[in-house]
């Protein structure tokens, strides 16, 4: 029987093999039960050490990859095509580097085409590569557009990130419902004026 499943971005994966989690990062998470107020050793827990460090792997995947792997392979063959090209409302995951507490938001990436272009799928991966790191919102947003300008090499590039952040919403000042917006314009989209109004609104700020 075929185990693939379908990954965010569209891909058919197979379920990612169980890794042997060390003894002393099995023991790490299990003082942190201790510490909470809680017994590792009731039934409910046993195997919480393990899981924990296995989702952390996965939280933490982008540590083992190059993001701009993704931009290698471009295209010229685009038919005259010369205006913006958007891919927005691209969900992610990651989390914060003060309190590894999940950041949940949506990016878009917008870039004005000098020669070249990229599969959209990669922008996403792109954007994953980063995103499942120890983050900020601002360095994250920075590094997007970095890699993409630098590889792509477009007339313009804008991303703009806006997420949810469970430091500030779940504990600290437990304030729900709050959304964090960063952006970062390059090239034309940053020198004029009439261009970033076209790409902000297209992505629909």
């Amino acid at each position: 029987m075929d185990e693939r499943r379908e990954s965010a971005d569209g891909d058919l994966v197979r379920p990612t093999p169980k890794v042997a989690v060390p003894d002393d990062v099995q023991e790490a998470v299990r003082t942190l039960i201790r510490w909470a107020g809680d017994d590792p050793d009731r039934e409910g827990l046993l195997d919480t050490p393990a899981r924990v460090a296995r989702a952390w792997r996965e939280y933490a995947s982008g540590y083992g990859e190059d993001p701009s792997h993704h931009l290698s392979r471009t295209f010229e063959e685009v038919g005259g095509y010369d205006e913006i090209v958007l891919l927005k409302d691209i969900p992610f995951q990651s989390h914060c580097e003060h309190h590894l507490a999940p950041i949940i938001g949506r990016a878009a990436i917008a870039y004005l085409p000098a020669e070249r272009v990229v599969g959209i799928s990669k922008l996403a991966r792109v954007l994953h590569g980063f995103a499942r790191r120890l983050q900020v919102q601002e360095r994250l947003t920075a590094q997007v557009a970095d890699c993409v300008w630098e590889h792509l090499k477009p007339q313009g590039l804008a991303v703009v990130i806006e997420a949810s952040h469970a430091c500030m919403t779940a504990r600290g000042v437990q304030t729900p419902g709050v959304m964090m917006t960063t952006s970062r314009m390059m090239g034309v989209f940053r020198e004029d004026e009439r261009s970033r109004r076209e790409v902000l609104a297209l992505m629909g700020y």
